[in-house]
């Protein structure tokens, strides 16, 4: 019973240092002073109360403003509606860049999306977010309007 009492001991210990050890490593890869540093405009859009087929393209703007150059691996949106393009090239220190979003305003609703960036910066994934609400268009109005 005293062996196993003790052995219970050494595991637990030697459990306790290693996550700690993990956290430590964790937190120094994530504030690599030598990477680029994303600074967004903004990080949601919002798109207000939109006509349904209206103009879905929105853009957030950045900044690097770390001392590296940001090079963007993959943008993807939470969902088939909502399309993320970034620069292919790499985003050097100081330079200013655009993630372009077109949402698909052919759904009617409110709608709430979020955008993953991966990349080299220091924030290797970085959530943006869209929202907003599309309002049915009705066609008979709209003929109504024309004539």
């Amino acid at each position: 019973m005293k062996f196993l009492l003790k052995f219970s001991l050494i595991v637990l210990f030697t459990c306790t240092i290693t996550a700690q050890n993990n956290s430590e490593t964790a937190q120094a890869l994530n504030t690599n002073s030598n990477a680029g540093v994303f600074e967004f405009q903004t990080e949601t859009i919002d798109y207000g109360t939109i006509n349904q087929n209206s103009n879905g393209n929105r853009t957030f703007v950045f900044k690097n403003t770390g001392n590296s150059p940001i090079i963007i691996s993959k943008t993807k949106g939470s969902c088939g509606c909502s399309v993320a393009t970034a620069p292919t090239k790499p985003i050097m220190p100081g330079e200013t860049a655009e993630i372009n979003v077109k949402y698909a305003t052919n759904r009617i609703g409110s709608f709430s999306k979020t955008i993953t960036v991966s990349s080299n910066a220091s924030e290797k994934i970085k959530t943006l977010k869209i929202k907003g609400t599309v309002l049915k268009v009705d066609k008979q109005s709209n003929l109504a309007n024309n004539n």
